[in-house]
């Protein structure tokens, strides 16, 4: 408890402009946490459609292949067991129709299959030509021969083989497809899981924003409205009212001491006048008395004014028929307004100066009704305009007691001009990454566990981001290959950083012996959470290979 005591004494020192500042600091790391759990969301979804589609369309076509397989032999026994010719033509017309489906179908598979699958899909596609050149040979014999000649014709060692070895490229493409399938639920799982985290950001976004609407409220609309209800009563002649929010540290507490002075000499005044009632000697010393302490009455006015002025964002307080009670300069300042619009005038008038000067384009009579009816109404509002110059405003209001209202106003444009150009360099950073030949890996400095992989990398690598990323060298890679690894980890900790290329032979768990050129750099240090292994990474295998040749 004490320890949240000084805790919140520290808050209470720090201005309202810090306060709602570092509210807005907080709300752009989540939002900017919140842009990256999007991307990977997207990515994931993306990577698990193609996935599914692409499984599910391939093991259409070798479910199909296989029956037409199937059916093929179905119509060349037809052939075998016929006594003539003319019994034999209907099988003879089944069988090459069946052909033509069959060579459709492997099209189909060719359409579908990845990089990975290619060399095997060739083969298949080389035993089918086999087989359909066998089956028609299978007919012409039949048909221009005889029953007898096509039955010796398919009654050999050769046909056997060929049939056992698409039997053997059916079973393993059937386990190809099995694997990509359990990948795509793979996917599906750590897309369920980026979900959550976005949710959970999303959440957190969300209460920094009341959070920051709540502070506005409770710290200077709030406060700011209470304090006019206190000089309220004290012009009214109330001069023993107190004056709140006198203890706080910030432009607020400046504020109420300045009304506390005024009040004190609206107290002082009050005495001289009863004074007056005495003699007239009595009655003159009190109005010399009373002169001084209206000066005194100017200068504490002025130091209520300059505590307005003094408040970073501007400030306009109206009555209940939008008149202004009060302005401070960062008002002015925000709408380009002349001196000769001061407290007195009316909203109408700031209204027809902007449109004026090309700061509002709106119909003057129905903006002034919103405003009327949110003052009628007495429901305070937060949002944001956007200038016709491109200044972007955000505006609080809450009614003030005693029908008036107040409207605190900041300009916002610098801010929101930071944030979007932010958001444009992430997107093109993300789009080099991702588009360089060059293989791109970021890992963990503190667990040694991959973080991002680009694209290049995947193909480098030969496994996806799903398989790669929150693991260790020694989960994917062999003993020898994770020890190269991790040696290397420990030169670049030494040397800072790794510029000029180190080649390097490994047993890459998918593509065999590489030879790779890398080059390596430290993001951060020991200690910090950004602290980080980048390695830059180039297939040297096939260059390496040809210039041995």
């Amino acid at each position: 408890m004490k320890k949240f005591a000084r805790f919140a004494r520290g808050i209470d020192t720090l201005t309202v402009a810090e306060k709602v500042y570092s509210i807005a600091g907080f709300l752009a790391i989540v939002t900017t946490f919140l842009l990256v759990m999007s991307i990977q969301t997207v990515r994931l979804q993306t990577t698990y459609r193609h996935m599914h589609a692409s499984s599910a369309e391939a093991a259409i076509n070798v479910g199909r292949i296989n029956a037409l397989i199937y059916a093929i032999v179905m119509e060349s026994r037809g052939i075998y067991m016929s006594a003539d010719r003319v019994a034999m033509k209907p099988f003879a017309d089944g069988l090459m129709r069946r052909n033509r489906e069959l060579a459709e179908a492997v099209k189909g598979l060719e359409r579908t299959v990845d990089y990975d699958d290619a060399e095997q899909v060739s083969s298949f596609r080389q035993r089918i030509a086999q087989f359909i050149d066998f089956r028609q040979e299978l007919v012409r014999r039949g048909l221009e021969i005889s029953p007898a000649a096509a039955r010796e014709w398919g009654d050999n060692d050769a046909n056997r083989t060929l049939r056992a070895r698409l039997n053997g490229d059916l079973e393993s493409l059937e386990r190809i497809y099995g694997q990509r399938a359990r990948e795509a639920d793979e996917l599906a799982n750590s897309n369920r899981y980026a979900a959550a985290y976005l949710f959970a950001l999303g959440l957190a976004s969300l209460v920094l924003a009341g959070l920051n609407v709540v502070v506005m409220r409770r710290s200077v609309v709030g406060a700011l409205a209470e304090i006019t209800l206190a000089t309220d009563r004290i012009a009214d002649g109330d001069v023993k009212s107190k004056v709140p929010h006198l203890g706080r540290n910030d432009e607020i507490g400046r504020l109420a001491r300045a009304v506390q002075h005024f009040r004190d000499a609206v107290a002082r005044i009050f005495e001289l006048e009863e004074l007056e009632l005495g003699t007239a000697q009595a009655r003159d010393a009190a109005m010399t008395e009373r002169d001084k302490f209206n000066d005194k009455y100017q200068a504490k006015k002025w130091q209520l004014s300059a505590a307005i002025n003094s408040m970073p964002q501007g400030l306009i307080m109206l009555d209940g028929k939008a008149n202004v009670v009060a302005m401070n300069g960062n008002y002015r300042q925000i709408y380009n307004l002349p001196e000769t619009i001061q407290s007195g005038a009316t909203l109408g008038e700031i209204l027809q100066h902007r449109v004026k000067s090309g700061l509002f384009s709106g119909d003057i009579a129905t903006y002034l009704a919103a405003v009327l009816d949110r003052i009628a109404r007495r429901e305070p509002a937060a949002y944001e305009i956007t200038l016709n110059d491109g200044r972007t405003i955000r505006i609080h209001e809450r009614p003030m007691d005693g029908g008036g209202w107040v409207s605190v106003q900041e300009d916002v444009t610098e801010q929101r001009q930071r944030q979007r150009i932010l958001e444009r360099m992430e997107r093109f950073l993300a789009t080099i990454i991702e588009n360089v030949t060059e293989g791109i890996i970021a890992k963990d400095a503190r667990n040694q566990r991959y973080v991002f992989v680009n694209r290049a990398a995947e193909q480098m690598i030969g496994m996806s981001r799903g398989e790669i990323i929150g693991k260790t060298a020694r989960e994917l890679f062999s003993p020898e290959a994770a020890e190269l690894i991790e040696r290397r980890d420990q030169q670049l900790l030494a040397q800072k950083q790794q510029l000029e290329p180190i080649i390097d032979t490994i047993d890459n768990p998918t593509r065999g012996r590489r030879v790779i050129s890398t080059r390596r750099v430290q993001v951060g240090g020991a200690g910090e959470e950004s602290h980080m292994f980048v390695t830059m990474i180039e297939d040297l295998t096939e260059t390496t290979g040809a210039v041995a040749a």
